[in-house]
């Protein structure tokens, strides 16, 4: 059995890891979170090469091609914090291709995958979505539960924008009565969008990773690289280890999207879950091996841990996925007798 990818999804990741390095330098990205704003040009790049619609089918305006894929892109934005919309785009191309009506898909997959449709999609209970990327732009919102879901156009929904932690991603709250159902699977488009953060995750656990081992070789105490030290040693071997259980929980959930579907509801929570731990776990002890200068504003890895924070709680924490995981397996708690 083969492991590797194939030859054109070696393409992908290595087209898109050249073009995001050269886009968003450590110095482009802060320039753009203290701004609170994207690359645009870049984003537009981004589109010409049908990034937006690597998985819409070629019907519906895509490359037709498969969540892998996709996680792939999420992988490599992540590294490079790269501050597009493309992770609300995807959500809501996910939501439509998997539970939108022919007509919903042909009249706005198209535009979703050019780019030129802003779309997002976000996570409903109670009549709210708390946390939606990208809304404040968005012409469309498609909102979200296990149950089902439904489309609105701006004019129908309320939004709010919000100023969280992450600067490198915008974010409002949603409300709004009435639009157009989903008819489809909501449930999987889900399991599709929350593998695609834990994807993001990977990535920047894995930059940050990077930056935390180069300090660590640098950086001299008492005549000795700090990483010679074996507390340090260590530290950094628990986050290879926990970048590397990201990874491959990720890979086995996309992988699953496409070759075992059935599968794919607890593969998708299990990366969510260990991905939004493993997050903000290896960005906090990226931070600590950096000592006092990685605690200050002008050093580069709070952008880092402070997106990890986000997209941990980003359409459900790893506290609820691993309690979807417990149920799927049949392994949730049986209620107390009366």
């Amino acid at each position: 059995m083969n492991f590797d990818f194939s030859d054109d999804q070696q393409a992908i990741k290595r087209t898109a890891k050249d073009l995001l390095a050269a886009r968003f330098t450590l110095d482009r990205v802060r320039e753009l979170a203290e701004g609170r704003r994207y690359d645009e040009t870049a984003w537009t790049e981004l589109c010409e090469l049908g990034w937006p619609g690597i998985f819409v089918s070629e019907d519906n305006g895509g490359q037709g091609l498969g969540i892998v894929e996709l996680v792939i892109l999420m992988e490599e934005l992540g590294y490079a914090l790269a501050p597009v919309p493309f992770l609300s785009t995807a959500s809501a191309g996910l939501a439509l291709e998997l539970a939108g009506s022919d007509e919903q898909r042909e009249r706005w997959l198209p535009g979703i995958s050019s780019g030129e449709l802003r779309a997002t999609a976000g996570l409903e209970s109670n009549g709210e979505a708390r946390l939606v990327p990208d809304a404040d732009a968005a012409e469309l919102i498609v909102l979200l539960s296990r149950d089902g879901g439904r489309v609105l156009e701006r004019s129908q929904a309320e939004v709010e924008p919000l100023e969280t932690i992450d600067a490198t991603r915008h974010f409002a709250r949603v409300r709004g009565e009435g639009g157009e159902p989903l008819e489809g699977d909501t449930s999987a488009a889900l399991d599709r969008i929350v593998t695609a953060i834990a994807a993001e995750l990977t990535g920047v656990c894995q930059r940050t990773m990077e930056m935390a081992v180069e300090y660590a070789r640098d950086r001299k105490q008492f005549g000795r690289p700090i990483g010679a030290y074996q507390a340090v040693a260590h530290r950094c071997a628990q986050m290879l280890l926990e970048t590397e259980g990201a990874r491959s929980a990720s890979y086995y959930a996309g992988w699953t999207a496409d070759a075992e579907p059935e599968s794919m509801p607890q593969a998708a929570s299990m990366a969510k879950a260990y991905a939004s731990d493993a997050g903000w776990r290896v960005t906090a002890s990226a931070l600590q091996v950096h000592g006092g200068i990685g605690f200050t504003w002008e050093h580069d890895l709070h952008f880092f841990l402070k997106r990890a924070k986000a997209d941990g709680i980003l359409f459900g924490s790893a506290g609820s996925h691993r309690e979807r995981v417990a149920e799927l397996s049949g392994l949730a708690a049986e209620p107390a007798p009366a």
